[in-house]
């Protein structure tokens, strides 16, 4: 469900799928809501930006910063996925940007 984006070029998805197939949450529904409430903040070249539609596209490279659950995720896009895939296959879709305490 990639495509190419309208003046880059690249590969782009829809946050609330990306949200979905990175499994951070069980439903699409659930990611738009998140998005809608304003618990998402896109970093896209350098410009931080707080989204308020799931209909955002996102790309690799971008970081995203959210609150999910009274927790403060803060991630790196490294791919985009086609499919909602296993645990190991979502976690390849993105890098921690922050080292939590062990």
């Amino acid at each position: 469900m990639s495509d190419p984006g309208p003046l880059t070029g690249t590969a782009s998805c829809r946050v609330d799928v990306w949200l979905w197939r990175a499994r951070f949450v069980k439903t699409r529904s659930l990611a738009a809501a998140l998005v809608e409430r304003g618990a998402v903040r896109l970093t896209h070249q350098g410009r931080q930006v707080r989204l308020d539609k799931p209909s955002r596209c996102v790309h690799p490279g971008d970081a995203l910063v959210f609150s999910f659950n009274e927790r403060i995720t803060a991630v790196r896009i490294e791919a985009l996925g086609e499919r909602r895939g296993p645990p190991p296959e979502a976690r390849a879709l993105y890098s921690p940007l922050d080292a939590e305490p062990g």
